[in-house]
């Protein structure tokens, strides 16, 4: 799962897969916003199927903590 969010993240933020790791941060280490974020989960929901409610969304700041609540829900 690492490596498809990794890739989603890369895709959607123009950042090369290498620069990304589980305990990149996606405000912080990207520069990603509300907006980047959202548009992140829905390349997430139509690749995994798997949707995010947003009360666990406000509480992810890594990839690593997106990647745990996507494996959650699978």
């Amino acid at each position: 799962m690492l490596k498809t969010i990794i890739k989603i993240i890369s895709d959607q933020l123009a950042i090369d897969e290498e620069n990304i790791t589980a305990n990149s941060t996606l405000a912080d280490d990207f520069g990603a916003d509300s907006l980047d974020i959202v548009e992140i989960l829905m390349a997430i929901e139509t690749e995994t199927g798997v949707s995010i409610p947003d009360e666990v969304v406000i509480n992810l700041k890594t990839v690593g903590d997106l990647v745990s609540a996507v494996e959650a829900r699978a």
